[in-house]
């Protein structure tokens, strides 16, 4: 792979990725279930998912820099723009190129869900760039968090499902709120390891409100609520293959001992990319056992 191709794959952000395809999962295997799962749906919504994300990855690589957010002080992975491996006005370029592409994979989508699902994609879209940019950043305003949990949980979830089947279900928003609060423990981890530079750089995440130990509760209380969701579904449809996301509590119970302990910035930097992997997981346990049920 070239120098250039790494420099562009790290601004995507890898590990922050799962967060797009563990909705799209989830909300696909639900359509299956309910025998209304389509292939070519599924495939749009997840291509849609991924470029916003990337899209978004972008543009807090470019608003960070500009906010001040990000500079040489930073303890986390190097970011495309502060570093200087992209100019600021390339980095922005990238940015509306991938959300023009997310956009245009989005309006294949109308043929199953109809015009309004322009809404959506739109919002979608804006709300990535309002992440961190805009005259009022989300991330910067402590609502970075609420942000991942409805459209990354919620929205994305219901959104799959509705495409596929022409409805939104209880279902298809109860499944949501595992996903959303898994995907916001990604960004908790990460706010968590950057809160210094964060608070000289005005950036009120939640943890820089409320301090870490806040951050961790948080963290935790997310993680059981996700956890226990699957219990209530198994509990309603008598369905034990539902349970089946509970093969990955240990890893969940670790995190939380791990985000307690670090001291160091590598150690959550390790436990940024595990905690992806454990949406991952859960999504896929949790696929499974709707498919199998």
């Amino acid at each position: 792979m070239s120098a250039s191709a790494q420099v562009w794959l790290s601004a995507a952000r890898p590990r922050t990725l799962p967060a797009a395809v563990a909705p799209v999962l989830v909300g696909a295997a639900l359509a299956w279930r309910d025998g209304v799962f389509d292939a070519g749906a599924a495939s749009l919504c997840l291509a849609f998912a991924l470029l916003v994300q990337i899209g978004t990855n972008f543009a807090n690589d470019y608003y960070d820099y500009i906010h001040g957010a990000d500079t040489v002080a930073r303890v986390g992975p190097r970011r495309a723009v502060a570093a200087g491996l992209v100019s600021p006005a390339v980095m922005k370029r990238a940015m509306w190129f991938v959300f023009a592409a997310a956009f245009l994979s989005g309006l294949g989508l109308i043929a199953w869900g109809g015009p309004w699902l322009i809404v959506i994609g739109v919002a979608s879209i804006l709300c990535g760039i309002a992440y961190t940019g805009g005259p009022w950043p989300l991330a910067y305003n402590g609502l970075g968090d609420l942000f991942v949990f409805i459209f990354f949980g919620l929205v994305a979830v219901a959104a799959t499902y509705f495409v596929q089947a022409g409805r939104v279900t209880v279902d298809a928003l109860l499944l949501g709120v595992p996903i959303g609060l898994l995907a916001a423990n990604i960004l908790v981890v990460n706010n968590y390891r950057d809160i210094d530079t964060d608070r000289a750089a005005g950036k009120k995440t939640l943890v820089v409100r409320f301090g870490r130990a806040a951050a961790r509760w948080q963290h935790f209380v997310s993680a059981l609520i996700a956890f226990a969701v699957p219990v209530a579904l198994a509990a309603r449809d008598q369905s034990p293959t539902l349970l089946l996301p509970w093969l990955a509590w240990p890893m969940a119970w670790i995190h939380c001992r791990r985000l307690r302990r670090a001291e160091q910035p590598a150690e959550l930097i390790a436990l940024l990319g595990d905690t992806g992997k454990l949406l991952a997981l859960f999504a896929v346990l949790l696929s499974v056992g709707l498919i199998w049920k």
